[in-house]
């Protein structure tokens, strides 16, 4: 061993130098090495449990970004999820203390906290949903205005509903138009089936205890509610940790009543949905981030400008950029309630209907009951008396969208009087009707018109005229204004857009009236195709999918009389 050597070393008193009091000594000294080789010992390590503000996951959880084991993968409906980057969660540019940033940037990535048991989700998302769910999750202001039919619903409800489960939120007020609110409240269900939703409505009384209950973090109220009770929201008492905007371009007015109203709502985080967030002028966008964040944005800025400022805060996805996440056909179930004139024509209608059936007694035939589906069914499209329809209201919200992003869209419908009815009502989109009554010479300059008018937005078919011979694969959207008896049919509709030559995926959007008999003939459609899917996955759609002779009497709790059946009176 060598002779120590001593140094004395002066270091400033300050910190934690001042506090000790004592002077730093450096001792060295030498040491031979073993000439034996070290030895080598295997140490048991027990991984820790990881916990998260809310979240707990297991050792295998993977904390951080990680290559996943093939074994591991949960399956999957829509097609695997390995070949993308694990998604993580990024705080925005302007969230600079520290614990706050720390909180997002050690989340476990998204695919980990929806695979748990406790948040177990009905499909996987697709990666660009992942992507909009971790940019919504860390944001206080935030847009998020994917095209139509790319998800923002369901993108926004899992942000939520991790943000609730993570004890960031606690309260929550989404705002929608009247037409959507069903909506809102089915995805809920199937997206977060945990958490309590309230939905304001009814008279003042019900309202005002509807706005205080406690044990709903999530309520939904539309626009028009809003402005009849600005009082109770804007008390000064009233605070929301987070407050939604659905198709938030109707405050892009800044002296609108909505606007105002719902600028006036105190809240932590703000967060609009929409697919157009640029109508008419740049200025537009104004209103909305007058919700985000008052005076951010000014008019008259130049569109750069703007682009640069709002960078952060706007997420913008269309179908031509997502194409490779997306299947060839999306669907949305537009589940709606009737207007207070089509549910009252519609309840007298039913009573009174059911009542003749029963009086029929054995005498019934299939062709009664097909009398009274069809007058109730009619009903659910447009109130005979008034002309009020659920289903217009949501379809020419939706069309407006269509119509200003210049895409082109076909409504279907049984009834050619129902066609009628929609051109008179949706003729700012120049539509065109294409039916049986149609003349053949006139059909093929009909469909040429909507091919090549860039103001024609819209084509009006029967099923009938449209199921068959027709390409109209420029066409992006399809919605089934009403149902056909038998899917088969429409599937040959919707494949009128969708084929080999397509624009890009085709959003087919399918109307049905809740608490309805289109409801309930919905519920056995889907039944029967799922049952015929799980067991024939990889056979065609059976021509049995349809509606049977006892089905069709079951739908009013009828039997079919004394066992008659006939073989051609199934719903075709």
């Amino acid at each position: 061993m060598s002779e120590t050597q001593k140094f004395r070393v002066a270091i400033n008193r300050s910190g934690w130098n001042t506090a000790l009091q004592r002077d730093a000594r450096i001792s060295i000294r030498t040491e031979p090495l073993d000439a034996e080789r070290p030895q080598t010992l295997a140490v048991t390590f027990v991984a820790p449990q990881i916990t998260t503000r809310g979240f707990q996951f297991s050792s295998d959880a993977e904390p951080l970004p990680c290559v996943r084991s093939k074994g591991s993968q949960k399956p999957s409906s829509r097609g695997p999820r390995a070949e993308h980057p694990r998604t993580r969660i990024a705080p925005p540019t302007d969230i600079v203390k520290l614990d706050d940033r720390l909180f997002y940037l050690l989340q476990p990535p998204l695919e980990t906290l929806l695979d748990g048991a406790d948040l177990s989700m009905p499909f996987q998302p697709f990666p660009y949903q992942l992507a909009g769910i971790s940019f919504l999750f860390p944001r206080h202001t935030a847009v998020l205005a994917d095209e139509m039919g790319l998800g923002k619903t369901m993108q926004a409800i899992t942000a939520m509903r991790l943000l609730l489960h993570a004890g960031e939120l606690r309260s929550i007020l989404l705002v929608c138009p009247k037409p959507l609110v069903t909506n809102w409240q089915r995805e809920f269900q199937l997206w977060a089936p945990e958490i309590p939703i309230a939905t304001i409505e009814g008279d003042q009384v019900r309202r005002e205890w509807q706005w205080k209950l406690p044990e709903a973090p999530v309520k939904i109220a539309n626009y028009e509610l809003l402005l009849r009770d600005r009082n109770l929201i804007a008390d000064g008492e009233s605070h929301f940790d987070l407050v939604v905007l659905d198709e938030a371009q109707r405050i892009k007015n800044r002296l609108s009543h909505s606007s105002q109203v719902v600028c006036s709502i105190s809240r932590t985080r703000s967060w609009a949905l929409t697919g157009t967030p640029v109508e008419n002028s740049p200025d537009d966008l104004v209103g909305i981030f007058d919700f985000l964040s008052e005076g951010y944005l000014s008019p008259g800025m130049t569109p750069r400008r703007m682009r640069e400022s709002t960078r952060d805060h706007i997420l913008r996805r269309t179908k031509d950029q997502v194409l490779t996440d997306l299947p060839p056909k999306l669907y949305r179930d537009a589940t709606l309630t009737l207007s207070p004139e089509q549910a009252d024509t519609y309840a007298g209608a039913e009573s009174d209907g059911v009542i003749r059936l029963n009086e029929l007694g054995q005498s019934i035939t299939i062709q009664h009951v097909f009398e009274l589906v069809l007058r109730l069914k009619q009903i659910c499209n447009f109130d005979p008396q008034t002309g009020q329809s659920a289903k217009l209201n949501r379809l020419e919200a939706d069309l407006e969208e269509v119509a200003s992003s210049g895409k082109k869209a076909i409504i279907f419908s049984q009834w050619v009087e129902t066609l009628k009815q929609l051109s008179e009502r949706l003729s700012r989109f120049n539509p065109v009707e294409y039916h049986g009554r149609v003349p053949s010479k006139r059909r093929d300059g009909l469909i040429q018109k909507f091919r090549e008018d860039p103001d024609c937005h819209v084509i009006l078919m029967s099923y009938g005229a449209g199921s068959v011979g027709l390409n109209l694969q420029f066409c992006e959207y399809v919605f089934l204004f009403d149902r056909w008896w038998n899917p088969a049919v429409e599937d040959q509709a919707i494949n009128r857009a969708h084929r080999i030559g397509a624009a890009g995926p085709v959003t087919v959007t399918r109307f049905v009236s809740s608490a309805t008999i289109e409801e309930r003939i919905d519920q056995i459609l889907t039944q029967k195709r799922e049952l015929f899917e799980a067991i024939l996955a990889d056979a065609d759609s059976p021509a049995s999918v349809g509606l049977s002779q006892q089905e069709i009497f079951g739908l009013f709790e009828l039997k079919v009389p004394g066992g008659r059946l006939d073989a051609s009176a199934d719903a075709a």
